[in-house]
């Protein structure tokens, strides 16, 4: 855990020319991945089947809601192996599987394969990666819920369109005299965007769990997060802070809100080769590995901005929002207070709005919910403003953002960073890096 997060941030040009790399050779992907429709959950089942057979212990679901508990009681396991520099896909699959194990994910961006396995040969899997030239390090891949503390209140009746509170409080509506977002490409790391809903327009997206099915939400996280960035200014239901943007959904949590680290970092490596300019990720986890923390950090180096959810513990901010390469966003109420659930410390960046949020919901409805998951969609508004008007990368957009920020008074710097974002200010900012 770092003490701080630094506003400038500095790669080393061999990391980031060594990133770009990794993403954008062609050859270094492997051919039956998710480019070709590989089908990740009938592998996954395969090996279950094929352990079960083994004797290994009875079938835990993948919506197990405790890490801990899949781990122990699945009769897989998982793990993400990365490779040093210079180990090609096919290559890290041969190796994989030379030892009993199954690819199920190219995270190419960190030069890495998510495998599974039975329980029954992980061990000597561990102990055949460990001896095997090439293998920088092999880490445990657990399933996680990301989205634990994000509460439902009173899902409202379709109505004529409304200003939530909180785009009214980050004053968009001046920004909107200037631009309203058109040119920039956002995409919603989440449980996938409701693409019926008629007040989203979606320009695509990427199922990250199973290519071969779509993105479309069937948790209601997700779509609520895309309402506050772009709901559509059509006379009906809610307005989002950005409603002009290319908006594009990536699922990589299941309707319980779970997935493993690999379905988020595969939603990372997604959103960094498919160039969005900003990525949210409205979720969290306790704890972080150095997978993810590598992943950030090359797409970081890739030019996303990543904006990530402080956490909704009251405590420590979690992951990947803890990560210096991050915009982590904690959340305040409409009386300007921090809220009491709103993860704090000196990662905190900004505070934005996330108590009694109101937004699209999945089937074509509404719904009002809090948590820093609420918060962090208005900060991804923000700066798809900004990147609209041509201020592109991380560290740009986040010298235009601190440039355009308040502080609360009276609340200290680890509860809302560098303050709430003024929206009007933010698109008059063109002096920011570039």
């Amino acid at each position: 855990m770092k003490n701080s997060k630094v506003v400038v941030r500095l790669f080393t040009a061999a990391f980031a020319a060594a990133a770009l790399s990794v993403m954008a050779s062609a050859e270094d992907r492997a051919p039956d991945f998710d480019r070709t429709g590989v089908d990740v959950p009938k592998l996954v089942s395969e090996t279950k089947d094929r352990a079960k057979k083994e004797g290994g212990p009875a079938v835990e679901s993948r919506r197990a809601p405790d890490a801990k508990a899949a781990a122990e009681e699945d009769d897989i396991e998982r793990r993400i192996v990365v490779f040093e520099a210079g180990v090609g896909a096919v290559s890290r699959m041969a190796a994989v599987r030379a030892l009993g194990a199954e690819p199920v994910k190219d995270l190419r961006i960190i030069n890495a394969v998510a495998v599974v396995v039975p329980k029954s040969r992980a061990k000597s899997l561990d102990a055949g990666l460990k001896a095997r030239r090439g293998v920088k390090r092999v880490e445990r891949d657990f399933v996680q819920n990301w989205l634990r503390s994000d509460e439902p209140t009173t899902p409202p009746a379709a109505k004529e369109q409304t200003t939530p509170w909180g785009i009214d409080r980050v004053n968009a509506r001046k920004a909107w005299n200037v631009t309203r977002g058109a040119g920039a490409k956002i995409a919603v790391v989440d449980t996938g965007v409701d693409m019926d809903h008629p007040d989203l327009k979606l320009a695509g997206g990427y199922n990250c769990i199973d290519p071969n099915v779509s993105y479309k939400d069937d948790n209601g996280h997700g779509t609520h997060v895309a309402g506050t960035i772009a709901a559509q200014d059509n006379k009906e239901g809610v307005v989002g802070i950005a409603p002009d943007v290319q908006l594009y959904g990536v699922k990589v949590l299941d309707s319980w809100g779970s997935g493993t680290f690999a379905d988020v970092i595969t939603g990372i490596q997604w959103a960094a080769e498919n160039k969005m300019d900003v990525a949210n990720f409205s979720l969290g986890a306790g704890a972080g590995t150095e997978a993810l923390a590598e992943a950030v950090k090359a797409a970081a180096a890739a030019g996303l901005t990543i904006m990530a959810a402080a956490g909704n513990s009251g405590e420590s901010v979690g992951f990947p929002a803890a990560y210096p390469e991050t915009i982590a966003v904690a959340a305040s109420d409409s009386g300007d207070k921090v809220a009491d659930f709103s993860s704090r410390g000196p990662e905190v960046d900004f505070i934005a709005p996330g108590v009694g949020v109101e937004s699209t919901y999945m089937g074509g409805g509404y719904d009002t919910l809090d948590g820093t998951s609420m918060a962090t969609p208005h900060m991804t508004g923000l700066a798809a403003l900004a990147a609209a008007q041509g201020i592109r990368g991380p560290e740009a957009i986040r010298a235009a953002l601190l440039k355009a920020a308040k502080k609360i008074p009276d609340v200290p710097a680890e509860q809302q960073g560098a303050g709430m974002v003024d929206a009007g200010l933010l698109v008059g900012a063109k002096t920011a890096p570039k």
